[in-house]
């Protein structure tokens, strides 16, 4: 429960109290004119693990306006033009603000109209009190967030002819439907534009008044995907197409669970954590669907189905280390970020550019309509073949933009990009080394990957030489990570890691050349896949990166290849199979079980809420 505390006695006709109840807040008032430590004694009696909110009692604004500026889980502090709330681990910081803020509006002589605030000045007599203590947090270095209300109204008027002009602009805008197209993301591909969003968030709508969650509806995603490739995986025409219309079910329905968290701003870190981490368990799973109903009208595809995994979990992890070694960085512009922005100012090339990456939208109508339509392999080539296109595309782009940015990137950037390379205890040991080699750490990282996967291509299934290139691969790893990567392109060193690893699971499988031995490496991959997202989303969230027991306790990234190259090298085609399967079963327990209690843990013990806005590319 959320304690919503009125500065006087409401305004007659006032719809505050109301409208606060409706966010669920419970309301209280204080005496008029409250002094300091009427505030202080109310704000004493409610149970510290409350949010609070401190609401002038002349306040006259939508009710949408309140629910964006006092029930926002991802902010501590929040604030809009005549209303401020702090969750439980700022009330300290609020308390402390209080008399201050108080005292100064009682000396200032009372409270006049704000219609808006751009940065308030602490001490200006005019402010409402809420006013008064936000810019008082602000001073004392709290982050008060203040959202963009856009055509919402936030004021407190301060004699009837203002409140009266206040209540006109209130009703002149229609803040549901201001609330529904917030609900939509700014920025998204054109398939979920136009032809998804207009009705997704009416259906958004339908789950918040039915008081459904996002999480419920982001797992009622992931059960249709698993449906949709169950009939995929029966490998008849009527099961192709009853799969690609529940695949768009399913993409409706995640699209669904994003607007209803923006909706009705239920934001949570076990929440982000389930729409990212379902998302690649949908898209992968029907890539094993298709397998499986290929292989029933006789069509091994099976290694196509892993290079669609391999080559999607890629392109994700490019974007993630460009965006972790960049975001923070100082000095951050070049001459084609400035291309790229002017880009964006002319209409058809902003389109033309975001579906040319193809994003979960565009790759996802184009996943239901080739199986529906056509056979799985033609369905996986295609694929491959624009997600390899538009990797080049986003790969190439960000590339020059680090040569032609003047950045100096910051220690944080450097470790979230060591945790992204996830190396075991064999690297490490010679990352320990620390001394001059003079090879930058991404050209080390693509020789020695291109070394081991090259060497597992052009020998045959159990050949000696590939064991030795993987220890080449550990070394170089290794020496990849001797020095903090903040070079230009040091973002390259985790996904050429995670070519290397893949590259090598998916060619050892196949020169295998035995039933069951792609599907092993399928598994692998996927559950090393899990655990290498898995770092991303805690990273992302601000959790920091998995404890360094997990890595090496799954072996790092080079140990895992270096086991794959021995199990190839001394074991029979078949009891390889067995050894793939064997791992992928201990890799996908070991991170899952850490996984799930990380995430439960952290929602328990309130974490801070975020969102996950979808896939960058």
């Amino acid at each position: 429960m959320s304690t919503a505390i009125l500065t006087g006695r409401p305004v007659p006709g006032s719809p505050l109290e109301g409208d606060l109840r409706s966010l669920g807040f419970d309301v209280r008032t204080a005496p008029e004119a409250a002094a300091p430590e009427d505030l202080d004694a109310l704000l004493r009696d409610l149970p510290a693990g409350e949010r609070v909110a401190v609401v002038d009692t002349r306040f006259v604004g939508h009710v949408h306006a309140l629910r964006l500026g006092l029930t926002d889980p991802r902010f501590p502090v929040s604030a809009v033009p005549g209303a401020v709330t702090a969750q439980a681990g700022v009330r300290g910081e609020l308390t402390a603000v209080l008399r201050t803020a108080v005292g100064a509006a009682a000396d200032g002589g009372g409270t006049a109209v704000t219609p808006a605030l751009e940065g308030p000045s602490a001490g200006a007599p005019d402010q409402a009190v809420p006013d008064r203590i936000a810019a008082a947090l602000e001073a004392a270095g709290v982050d008060v967030h203040r959202p963009e209300l856009g055509t919402l109204v936030a004021a407190v008027p301060s004699d009837p002819e203002a409140r009266n002009t206040a209540r006109q602009a209130v009703a002149a805008v229609d803040d549901e439907a201001v609330r529904l197209r917030g609900a939509v993301k700014a920025r998204d591909g054109f398939f979920t534009t136009y032809c998804i969003s207009p009705y997704s968030r009416y259906l958004a709508r339908w789950c918040a008044r039915r008081g459904l969650t996002p999480n419920q509806v982001t797992t009622a995603s992931l059960l249709t995907a698993l449906i949709a490739a169950g009939c995929a995986a029966t490998g008849t025409r009527g099961g192709f197409v009853a799969a690609g219309l529940l695949l768009l079910f399913s993409f409706v329905l995640d699209c669904t669970d994003g607007q209803l968290a923006r909706y009705s701003l239920q934001y949570s870190t076990l929440g982000a954590w389930l729409d990212a981490t379902f998302d690649r368990a949908k898209e992968y799973a029907y890539y094993a669907g298709l397998a499986l109903g290929a292989a029933r009208g006789g069509d091994d595809v099976w290694a196509l189905a892993l290079g669609a995994m391999v080559l999607q979990t890629c392109r994700h992890v490019v974007d993630f280390s460009f965006n972790e070694a960049n975001h923070d960085a100082t000095g951050n512009t070049s001459p084609t970020a400035a291309l790229s922005d002017k880009l964006d100012s002319v209409g058809w090339t902003v389109w033309l550019r975001r579906m040319i990456v193809l994003p979960i939208g565009e790759r996802w109508a184009l996943i239901a309509v080739l199986t529906a339509v056509s056979t799985p392999r033609v369905t996986l080539v295609v694929l491959i073949v624009g997600c390899a296109l538009a990797a080049c595309y986003t790969t190439a782009g960000r590339v020059l933009r680090s040569l032609t940015r003047k950045a100096t990137r910051t220690d944080r950037a450097a470790g979230a990009l060591a945790d992204l390379a996830d190396n075991g205890s064999l690297a490490s040991a010679f990352a320990a080394l620390r001394r001059g080699w003079p090879l930058p750490a991404p050209a080390l990282a693509f020789l020695g990957g291109a070394a081991v996967v090259a060497v597992a291509a052009f020998t045959s299934y159990g050949s000696p030489w590939v064991v030795v290139a993987a220890v080449i691969y550990v070394i170089t790893s290794g020496l990849a990570l001797s020095r903090p990567l903040k070079g230009a392109l040091d973002w390259l060193v985790p996904p050429f890691f995670r070519v290397a690893e893949y590259s090598t699971v998916l060619v050892l499988a196949a020169k295998a050349d035995v039933n069951g031995a792609l599907p092993a490496a399928f598994g692998l991959v996927a559950a090393v896949a899990y655990h290498h997202y898995d770092t991303v989303y805690r990273i992302k969230g601000g959790t920091g990166a998995p404890p360094r027991w997990l890595v090496r306790a799954i072996g790092g990234q080079e140990g895992r290849t270096l086991a794959v190259a021995l199990a190839a090298a001394v074991l029979h085609d078949t009891d390889f199979t067995v050894a793939l399967t064997a791992l992928a079963v201990a890799v996908a327990l070991v991170v899952l079980v850490e996984s799930i209690r990380f995430w439960v843990t952290a929602h328990k013990r309130g974490a801070p809420a975020v969102h996950d806005e979808g896939e960058p590319a």
